[in-house]
């Protein structure tokens, strides 16, 4: 089955089973010459992986131009400088599921490639890739990649709390963009995009976030990972100044009606408990310039 129970029960409850099945064809085991020459170009990507206690954590990853490798139709190379205290470093030494987002913010052009981590770093990773397509260009704003940055290097520092202090409140509450990673227990781990305008994730305390889920693609590989395993990871990105904050926590998809009316396009919500807060400051030497919303972001 191209689908697991988790998104099978997410398509039904929507009624887009039928769709869903229609387009399943798009994902594939093998890297096709389009998605290799995509990566050929790429220096940006979001990375899904699992800690010795089942939590999930999104981790972005950067290199030079091409960094994720196509060494065959079924495997991948990544060739990455992550900070030494990423979870993502520990984590592959646990569990070698990895998802991958690579997604170019210029062209609104992303690409799923999940599958298992074949080594583990600090060596470059090696990627056995069981599930690859290409995402919609849905609410994805646009940035540009400015490779030349001032006054860098500069020292990377790392702050690690249970909760969000007040000024990531007011970053998160500004963002107009984050990524989820998600995972099933035999399917393994995912990476996916959120956008919208400044305001759609919602701080409802220290500990909680809630955001919408938009009209996508119907396949529903996050939510449907979602209602199997409610562990998941958020990463917000300060595009303009290399600043990044994992979180990892549980989420639950919430389906009634009368609270989707604070959220205009909203078709779901998801809650989100927070357990741990990681801000890296000077995370990536790598700066974007905002261009423009996404004309699909509801109003």
């Amino acid at each position: 089955m191209v689908f697991h129970t988790g998104e099978i029960a997410v398509q039904t409850q929507v009624g887009v089973k039928e769709e869903a099945q229609s387009l399943s064809s798009v994902i594939s085991n093998i890297i096709k010459p389009s998605a290799e020459e995509f990566l050929s170009n790429q220096q940006f990507a979001i990375a899904s992986t699992i800690d010795a206690n089942g939590n999930i954590w999104a981790s972005l990853l950067t290199g030079h131009r091409g960094f994720i490798r196509v060494l065959n139709e079924q495997s991948v190379q990544i060739e990455t400088t992550l900070i030494a205290t990423d979870p993502l470093n520990q984590n592959l030494q646990h569990h070698d599921y990895i998802g991958l987002l690579i997604i170019d913010l210029a062209q609104r052009k992303r690409l799923r490639l999940n599958g298992r981590a074949l080594n583990k770093p600090p060596e470059k990773i090696k990627i056995q890739i069981q599930q690859t397509f290409f995402n919609c260009p849905k609410y994805i704003q646009v940035r540009h990649l400015e490779t030349v940055t001032s006054e860098f290097p500069r020292q990377v520092q790392i702050q690690t709390t249970n909760a969000l202090n007040l000024t990531q409140q007011y970053w998160i509450a500004q963002s107009d963009t984050f990524f989820i990673a998600s995972s099933h227990p035999e399917r393994g781990a995912d990476a996916s995009h959120r956008g919208g305008f400044p305001g759609f994730v919602q701080i409802l305390d220290s500990q909680k976030l809630v955001f919408p889920d938009y009209a996508g693609n119907n396949m529903f590989q996050t939510l449907g990972n979602l209602v199997v395993n409610p562990n998941a990871g958020l990463l917000f990105i300060d595009f303009a100044a290399g600043h990044t904050l994992q979180i990892t926590g549980k989420a639950k998809v919430i389906w009634e009606t009368k609270r989707l009316a604070a959220f205009p396009g909203a078709q779901r919500l998801v809650e989100f408990d927070i357990s741990q807060v990681w801000e890296t400051r000077n995370a990536s030497s790598l700066r974007w310039r905002f261009e423009e919303y996404s004309p699909a972001n509801p109003g």
